[in-house]
């Protein structure tokens, strides 16, 4: 396998680079472009849950590439690739799809876009899996989370610039050009054969009778549910409490981003020399205390400065978590076990945004806010089980 380390990095953040640019129209844009077509509210809701679907079906797509070697170019390259090309071939049919008027086949089209970048995304994962030492894990992981955090934030005033002076129609073909920008890497991707160890076989599932893999997936439930639900209310916070404009707003989602970029990079880092447990007590504590201070803040501009930190921990948060569940993980099942684990964490933040949509209502948002930051503190108890050898960092990294 062409595998050198600097290889591997560019691919990665290449790849998840590409799908933060698509994340981006649909954090950003999609409600708007849909609205353009006098498509209800109702309607933009469940255009976004069907786009979620093929995230939920990823356990069987990563079944499939841990299984079958396609066309003989390995467990990983061809899925991405199919997965790739199928985001740029339903990006460039957007366009010409009115969603008022065919709105089932916008529907299709939205599920077919994001089963393409599901494909790939569980494929990747499955390669870094499968080429990744234990020493780099946290490296790797924040390679992963800085680079989609960075398509996220670089291409979200892009494509809004383009939708608003060019056209909608050159938007989509602008992020058909990003979801390219991996493919040449790909394709010098040459994989060898499969160890003995990461062969597939059934038997590979009984990892998950393990308590420390089932406390894992708990702490992933927990660390998403609260991320997500206090990331979710930060900016409604922030126009409710202290009248911010709509351009602080995106100023502020700006500098969130920044600190996720930070947080997956730098965290990372910090994961592989630290050691994973040391790391999980920080991003703990750096969650607790910003999403705390939010609840606490005076003003707009201290919260500017809380929220670069909320946007740190949360990927520091999802790097060290991301890079413990590849420790955990069985490499006969490996793309299988890891999307299995982040499914559950996948579950925590759609339980998370649900319930601080509602506690808003009930309680008000700073209190809302001090509710999910010392839920953090649940976490405590679950790390003697993920981690049963704390005590020796280096049980950690085998």
């Amino acid at each position: 396998m062409k595998s050198s380390r600097s290889f591997r990095f560019a691919l990665f953040a290449l790849i998840y680079f590409a799908e933060g640019a698509i994340l981006s129209y649909f954090t950003a844009l999609n409600g708007i472009y849909l609205l353009s077509f006098d498509v209800s509210m109702t309607q933009v809701g469940l255009i976004g849950l069907i786009a979620l679907i093929p995230f939920v079906l990823k356990i069987f797509l990563g079944l499939i590439s841990d299984r079958f070697n396609l066309f003989h170019l390995g467990h990983r390259k061809p899925y991405i690739l199919i997965g790739l090309l199928t985001q740029f071939l339903c990006l460039l049919l957007v366009p010409y799809i009115h969603p008022g008027r065919q709105f089932a086949l916008f529907a299709f089209l939205a599920f077919l876009l994001m089963a393409g970048q599901a494909l790939y995304d569980t494929s990747t994962d499955g390669l870094a899996l499968d080429t990744t030492s234990p020493e780099e894990e946290g490296t790797v992981q924040g390679i992963m989370v800085g680079g989609r955090a960075l398509g996220v934030v670089l291409i979200s005033s892009v494509i809004g610039w383009v939708a608003q002076h060019a056209s909608w129609t050159w938007m989509f073909y602008l992020l058909a050009l990003l979801t390219l920008i991996p493919l040449p890497l790909v394709l010098l991707l040459h994989e060898s054969e499969r160890t003995a160890q990461q062969r597939f076989t059934w038997k590979g599932f009984s990892a998950f009778k393990s308590s420390e893999v089932i406390a894992l997936g708990i702490l992933g439930a927990l660390y998403s549910m609260i991320i997500n639900a206090a990331n979710q209310i930060v900016n409604p916070f922030l126009q409710q409490t202290f009248q911010i404009s709509v351009s602080f707003a995106g100023f502020t989602t700006t500098i969130w981003g920044i600190g996720v970029i930070l947080g997956g990079v730098l965290g990372g880092i910090f994961t592989d020399r630290l050691g994973q447990s040391r790391s999980v007590v920080i991003a703990i504590l750096l969650s607790l205390v910003s999403i705390l201070g939010l609840s606490l803040t005076p003003d707009a501009m201290l919260a500017l400065v809380l929220v670069l930190v909320f946007g740190f921990a949360f990927g520091f948060y999802e790097t060290v978590y991301f890079a413990t569940s590849m420790r955990v993980t069985d490499l006969r099942i490996a793309a299988t076990m890891f999307a299995i684990l982040m499914g559950i964490a996948n579950l925590g933040t759609g339980i998370g945004l649900a319930l601080s949509g509602s506690m808003v209502d009930w309680i008000g948002f700073r209190y809302t806010f001090a509710f999910f930051a010392l839920l953090n503190l649940l976490a405590f108890p679950l790390l003697s089980l993920v981690f049963p050898n704390r005590a020796l960092e280096k049980a950690e990294t085998h």
